[in-house]
């Protein structure tokens, strides 16, 4: 019996890991152990050998089970220690930088022209995308015979066979926006409509689906004269420098009368320069409203007039930030938007004097 017991409290004392111990826990107090099996046999000694084997059988495997689960813990102590001074973590030293989405392009320049108009007094006005035809050309005063109605520019929505009633419509501009607007407000009125508008269009300045923002005022004394100090404060605010105008005479129908509108621009290595040179870029429509649609808003035109003017959200984007093509905007192209994109608390300050 002392020969075992040293036997094994010695691979104890010798085990390196916690599985040279299991084993040695095996071959000594497991089912088929050693000291398992002296303890079986006990049953078949006399009373008078039972007395004097049984408690120094017990007193061993009990000393054995206590070696087994000192060494044990001594083990994994051990261990730990090990992981310690190897997987040490220096808690003192800064947190990893975590990859952070970006604010789109559009999305930025979106603010930036809310926040320019708000300064100017102007409110941000929203309505549905899908217009009936009366919002969207009725009461704009778009003739039934306009190019604007055809399908070749217009995306038109499915009626049931049966149903004679005009096809809804994609909206095509912000237009409608302001015709509820007037609707639901009257007259005095100053706001801005920024929303997506739909068109059959596809190249490289031109896309399907685009952003627009529209501007209406209407008042008792108001004039072209206003609508110019408005669109020159925005664009010295918007660019960052005093940017000109020129007014050329054209033709819509829901403005009389009615101009578009080129800011000064210099061309230089192919890029366009904002605010600088003698050459000029159209950007804009504008005008003074047409009185029928102060009528279809709901406004008597002997007693108030207004201007309104509509430009791209995406193209004026394009001027600012240096970017070449418009079809890159919609693509999800994630170095793209790593490029051209915005932190999210980087919003440049606008000031209009």
């Amino acid at each position: 019996m002392d020969d075992l017991r040293a036997k094994y409290l010695g691979l104890i004392a010798d085990a390196a890991d916690e599985a040279a111990l299991e084993d040695v826990r095996l071959a000594a107090i497991g089912k088929k152990g050693e000291v398992s099996l002296a303890m079986r046999q006990l049953g078949r000694m006399t009373p008078e050998e039972r007395q004097q084997a049984g408690p120094r059988l017990n007193a061993m495997r009990d000393e054995i089970a206590s070696a087994l689960t000192a060494r044990k813990a001594a083990l994994s102590d051990a261990a730990l220690e090990a992981r310690l001074r190897d997987e040490w973590l220096d808690v003192t030293l800064p947190g990893r930088q975590r990859p952070r989405g970006t604010v789109h392009p559009v999305s930025q320049v979106w603010e930036e022209m809310t926040a320019i108009f708000a300064d100017m007094g102007f409110s941000v006005a929203e309505g549905p995308q899908i217009e009936s035809d009366w919002y969207n050309f009725d009461a704009l005063n778009i003739p039934d015979h306009h190019p604007a109605r055809g399908e070749m520019d217009t995306f038109y929505m499915a009626r049931d066979a049966g149903d004679n009633r005009p096809p809804h419509v994609l909206r095509t501009h912000t237009s409608p926006v302001q015709i509820r607007s007037m609707r639901e407000h009257g007259a005095p009125l100053r706001i801005i409509c920024p929303g997506r508008v739909y068109r059959a269009d596809y190249d490289q300045t031109h896309t399907p689906m685009f952003h627009q923002v529209e501007g209406l005022a209407v008042d008792r004394d108001i004039s072209m004269a206003n609508l110019k100090w408005v669109l020159e404060e925005f664009f010295t605010a918007f660019f960052g420098r005093e940017v000109k105008t020129r007014f050329r005479a054209s033709h819509f129908p829901f403005t009389e009368p009615s101009a578009e509108v080129d800011i000064q621009c210099a061309w230089t290595d192919g890029q366009v320069r904002v605010g600088e040179g003698d050459d000029w870029l159209e950007v804009l429509g504008s005008g003074m409203v047409h009185p029928k649609v102060l009528e279809a808003g709901g406004i008597d035109p002997t007693q108030w007039q207004g201007f309104a003017f509509g430009m791209g959200i995406d193209r004026l984007a394009m001027l600012k930030y240096g970017i070449p093509d418009l079809r890159a905007f919609f693509d999800a192209d994630l170095r793209w938007l790593r490029h051209y994109g915005f932190a999210a608390l980087d919003v440049p300050a606008v000031h209009v004097g």
